[in-house]
Formats: C-alpha cells, sequence, structure tokens
C-alpha cells in the first residue's frame, strides 16, 4: 500500500468519525454545555460565597479550569469507546481489517476524532465558564497544549477499552467504575491541602490531579503540583497507552477473534 494510499485510508477514518459526531452534534455538545452550567449555578453560585475563596481566587473562578478537564476526560474516552466498539458490534470493522491500512494510522485516525470533539467541548464549557466568572487564560499556549495532551490521552484509553470489552456493558464500566470517581476525587471541586495528609499523599497518586493541576495553573496560575511534573506524567501516559494499543492492535485483540 503506497503512501498516497495509507493518507486515503486514515483520511477516511477520520472523516467517518467527524461526519458521526456532528450527526449526533446535539447529543455530544449539549449535554456538557447544560451541565456545566448547572455545576456552575449550584456550587459556583450558590454553594461558592459560603466557601470564600481558594488558592487566593474566588471559587467559581478555581473551579472552572476543574470542569473543562471533567468535560474533556468524558468527551474524549466517550467518543472513541463507544465509536470503535460500535463497529465492532457491528463487523464492520473487518472491512477495515482486511485493508493493508498500517495499525498506527487507524489508532491516529480514531484517537483525532476523540481529541477533536474534546477540544470542541473544551471550548463550549469555557464559553459557559466564562458567562459566571470572566477567565482571562494565564497561558493560552499552554492551555491548548494541556487539552489537547490530556484528549489525546483519554482517546487513547478509550480505544483500549473498546479492544478489550466484549459488550456495551464492559465500555461503561470503566467510566463508571474509575473514571468518575478518579475525576471527582482529582481536585476538581476542592484543593488537596484541604485534606488531612494521609488522603493528600493517596491523592498524589491520582494522575487526574496532576492533569487538573496543570489545566489549572495554565489558566489561572494557580496550582498544587509541579508544571514540569504534571507535563511529565501527562506524556509518560500518552508513550504508554500508544504502546499498550499497537501491541493490542498487532496481536488482533478483540478485533480477529
Amino acid at each position: 500500500m503506497t503512501i498516497n494510499q495509507q493518507l486515503i485510508a486514515f483520511y477516511t477514518v477520520v472523516r467517518r468519525e467527524l461526519v458521526r459526531m456532528f450527526r449526533i452534534s446535539s447529543q455530544v455538545f449539549l449535554p456538557p454545555v447544560i451541565t456545566t452550567a448547572l455545576y456552575f449555578l449550584i456550587f459556583g453560585t450558590l454553594i461558592g460565597p459560603r466557601i470564600g475563596n481558594i488558592q487566593g481566587v474566588s471559587y467559581p473562578e478555581f473551579i472552572a479550569p476543574g470542569l473543562i478537564m471533567m468535560t474533556v476526560i468524558t468527551n474524549a474516552y466517550g467518543n472513541v469507546s463507544t465509536s470503535l466498539f460500535t463497529v465492532r458490534f457491528q463487523k464492520s470493522i473487518e472491512e477495515i481489517l482486511v485493508s493493508p491500512m498500517h495499525d498506527g494510522l487507524l489508532l491516529l485516525g480514531y484517537v483525532i476524532g476523540g481529541v477533536l470533539r474534546g477540544v470542541i467541548v473544551a471550548f463550549l464549557v469555557f464559553l459557559v465558564s466564562w458567562y459566571f466568572v470572566p477567565i482571562d487564560p494565564h497561558h493560552l499556549p499552554l492551555t491548548l497544549l494541556v487539552v489537547l495532551l490530556v484528549s489525546a490521552i483519554f482517546s487513547l484509553a478509550g480505544f483500549t477499552n473498546a479492544m478489550i470489552a466484549r459488550n456495551f456493558d464492559d465500555v461503561m464500566l470503566i467510566p463508571t467504575f474509575v473514571l468518575t470517581p478518579l475525576t471527582y476525587l482529582g481536585g476538581v471541586f476542592y484543593s488537596t491541602a484541604m485534606l488531612p495528609t494521609f488522603w493528600q499523599k493517596l491523592s498524589h497518586l491520582n494522575p487526574i490531579l496532576y492533569m487538573v493541576s496543570a489545566l489549572r495553573g495554565a489558566m489561572i496560575g494557580k496550582q498544587e503540583m509541579s508544571m514540569s511534573l504534571s507535563m511529565c506524567i501527562i506524556f509518560v501516559l500518552i508513550v504508554l497507552l500508544i504502546a499498550a494499543n499497537m501491541i493490542l492492535l498487532k496481536k488482533g485483540v478483540g478485533l480477529r477473534e
């Protein structure tokens, strides 16, 4: 298969993901906007004044980066996991498997779809956040980089989940019992400095804490964890997930069974 043919195959996968995403745009983009507005209404407007400032900023401003990160995680992950498992379930993945398309391009095509959804949803949620608390990103390029990288992480994780899942219940298992608890315990709504020492140390084992901290530092200049450490963890996770997915693709796990 020539390079041009590989690029055509890659473009087809990306185009399919984009068409699918925008075909159900009301289901994809509207829920996170409504959910974020409710979070700001309840936690920011009603509860926020009772909590006061955290790390020298108002509570609504403090939770804004966390809410954006939470939305990016769930949407990037959900986009790839449901899309890939659906084509597996419908057996339409076989059309791709019989082609000489490189495994890396297949993975990249799905990841780009998840990243684009994560970035678009992040922008929409930022607009909602700005309505409640105007935020001028402290470091815009770094903010965009963190959103892109975290979207890539959870797109890759969603790909892994879709590869090993046996049914639709398995697809929902990780978001329900892993992602949701880790996200809520990742410093979205509170600073880990407010926790007892034991729980602070335990929280430091949560990788999502570093992602939330990185985005908060990039957006409002306030962070709990070192930016360099947070970025290192993000890059390491990307490398590990790429390697894991390439191994699964090479072995045909969930695809050629």
